[in-house]
Order: C-alpha cells, then structure tokens, then sequence
C-alpha cells in the first residue's frame, strides 16, 4: 500500500465526510486507518436495496449492534441515510466515516449534510511523495495518477472500462445528465480544454447544444471531482486581464486516453500540457493535504502573456516548462509580471533541467523533483 499523505484524526470523535473520484483508494485507505470499523457498502445491489428501500434500518442495526464508529461508501447514492447518520452522531455519539465520488447528487436534492457536524476531506489520486523513490515522471504522465492505473504494465483497457462505466454511465444513472451522447462528445470536447482557458461557445458548437448547457457539464465535472475550473486571478493591476477561468481533468491518464494522444514523450508539445496537468495536480493534493487551503488561478494579459499558477495574492507565481534547458525566452512572462505587479513575492519555473538555479533577478529555475521535495518542505508557500 501507497503511504498516503491524507491525514485523518483517528483519535477524534468527530464525523468525516471523505470525497474523491472513483479508484482513487478512499475504502483502502479508510480500512487501513479504521480498520474495527463496520463497513455499509453501498456499491453492492443488495445493501444498496435494502437500505434504499428503508432507511431508518440504519438507525435500528446501530443502536442494536452499539458500533462507536460506521463507515458508509458510496454515501451519496441513498440522501436519505444523512438523516439517519445525524439522528446517530446528535443523540448515540457514533462516530460516522462517510465516503462518496460525488456530494452534486446530495446538494442538488438539498440532503442532509450534517451542518458542519462531519470534517470535510478530499483524497486526489498518486502524487510523487506518496510513491517514493519509485516514482518516474514519464510514467505518471502517461498513465495517470489513479492507483491501479499508475501500477498497470498497460492501462488503456482499464481506461477504457473507468470512462466508459463511472464517467459516462454512472453520471448518467445519477441523473446528473439527460442526454449520454450528447455528454460524451463533451467529455472529447472537454479533454482538448484540458490546461486552457475554456470557450464555451466553441465547445457548444461542437456538441451542438447552447453554452449554458456546456457550462453545466463543466459544473458537473467539478462537483464530481472529476475536473476543476480555475478561475483567472481576480485583481486587475495596469492593463486589462483576462477573466475565462481554465479547465484541468484530476487525472491526465483520462485526459491521455479522451485525445486518443498515445505515448506522450519529452519534448513535445502533449508532454507540456501534461507536465501542466501533474504540475496542478501536486499543488492541489499539497494545499488539502497539509491544511493550508491557499488560493490557486492564473494570470493572463489580453496580449497573451500567461503566468500558470498564482498562489494566494500573488505570494507566488508558478509557470511550467516541460524544457530541458531553460532559455531567456522562458522568462519573458515571469519578467512581464514583475513589472506589472511588482508586489509578486516569489517568482518560480518548474521545468526538466537537472539542476537548480536562480537569475540575477531573482526567477528560481527548479528541476520537477526538487520542486516537490521544496513543495512538502513548505519552502514553496
């Protein structure tokens, strides 16, 4: 097992609610962290259907069995049980680990979500520390950040299967969409988006339905954990910026597969987005993970210019380059910005060279491991 960096608090009595996209490893984490714990999964038809048909079971099978702590997967395919779980927590003290893909379903059929009784987590897929000195950048590109899928010799059939039955099916049996096929080129549509600035009329036009709807598949990609909109960064300084948020799957191993783009080599303009994609995805698993919580956009000027990654108001700027040599002209935005927002406290390139620098005026040039190694040792933000 993977030594995953989300912490839980074993020794707390209070609730959990933990989300995350499927085969990500929320059950085996959970069952590694509580492992007395009793277990409701939902997944399975026959306790899905007896609980759905009565809820309040849940309430009689506890207070008979007296469990101090239940852990419930796949929460948000029975709303009804919230009632129950609070009713429990309020008045018997249980202890309630609660785990779902999705809260979209319980917030859009306004359920029960406990009123800040239950701490809220999210588990993200593999990232670098959590793999080790195993870890090969190559290969995270190239499969993706899910557990099964990294570890896989070759993961295109498991892809094939995760889009096919969660991302497609699954959010269609959920009710979240109306129309699959018209989903499904969103989801091609969506997956050339990745690491850009979204158009939506653009995306309608190729699923050939209005931009409202493209921006409520876009939502629905980010309440499922899915994808997430980065929203460009907010404070206009002297010359006019670009407000279109930008799109990034949560894993690029779908991403890969949605383009049809095959091995992805160093180099090449798919191995950038990707770097890109993992980039993100490292500063958003380290954000939750170590509670610092702090704001991630992007900076753009309507002339192009584009910083990848700003952290909170302007604490620190994060481009990404996939080169192996880091040239002048990689710095031009860094240096655009300072002269903009000369406020931009730390200035900093992710990139393939192999050893770290910093520029005469103060730009670090940081290889994609030292990086890391620096993000975990709070030396970043």
């Amino acid at each position: 097992m993977f030594n995953r960096k989300l912490m839980l608090d074993t020794t707390s009595q209070e609730s959990i609610f933990i989300w995350g996209p499927r085969q990500t490893g929320k059950s085996t984490l959970l069952h590694f962290i509580f492992p007395m714990a009793t277990r409701i999964d939902l997944l399975k038809n026959n306790v899905y259907m007896k609980y759905k048909n009565n809820p309040s079971l849940l309430r009689e099978e506890i207070l008979l069995s007296n469990d101090s702590i239940v852990l419930v997967d796949e929460v948000q395919k029975i709303p009804e049980l919230l009632d129950e779980v609070h009713w429990l927590i309020e008045n018997k003290g249980v202890k309630f680990v609660l785990c779902g893909s999705s809260a979209r379903k319980l917030k859009r059929g306004h359920a029960n979500l406990l009123g800040g009784r239950a701490l809220r987590y999210e588990l993200f897929g593999l990232i670098a520390q959590e793999i080790g000195a195993e870890f090969n950048l190559e290969k995270a590109l190239n499969h993706g950040y899910l557990p099964r899928h990294y570890l896989a010799e070759n993961p295109k059939r498991m892809l094939q299967a995760y889009i096919n039955d969660y991302l497609k099916e699954e959010i269609a049996a959920e009710g979240l969409v109306r129309n699959l096929p018209v989903f499904t080129r969103f989801l091609n549509a969506a997956s050339f988006s990745d690491t850009e600035i979204i158009n939506y009329s653009t995306i309608a036009r190729d699923c050939g339905v209005s931009s409202p709807t493209i921006k409520e598949y876009f939502e629905i990609l980010q309440d499922t954990l899915v994808g997430y909109i980065l929203p460009s960064y907010a404070k206009r300084e002297k010359r006019k910026t670009i407000s279109n948020p930008k799109f990034y799957f949560f894993d690029v191993g779908v991403v890969n597969f949605l383009n049809k783009r095959g091995k992805i080599q160093i180099g090449t303009e798919l191995y950038g987005k990707a770097f890109e994609n993992w980039v993100f995805h490292e500063l958003r698993a380290h954000s939750q993970y170590t509670d610092k919580f702090y704001d991630i956009s992007f900076w753009r000027m309507d002339n192009g210019v584009e910083i990848d990654f700003i952290l909170n108001d302007m604490e620190v700027a994060l481009e990404c380059k996939s080169s192996q040599s880091i040239k002048a002209d990689h710095l031009k935005n860094m240096r655009v910005l300072y002269e903009e927002i000369p406020r931009v406290k730390k200035r900093i390139i992710v990139c393939m060279e192999t050893q770290g620098r910093k520029t005469e005026d103060g730009i670090e040039i940081l290889p994609a491991m030292e990086f890391i190694k620096k993000l975990w040792a709070d030396e970043i933000i």
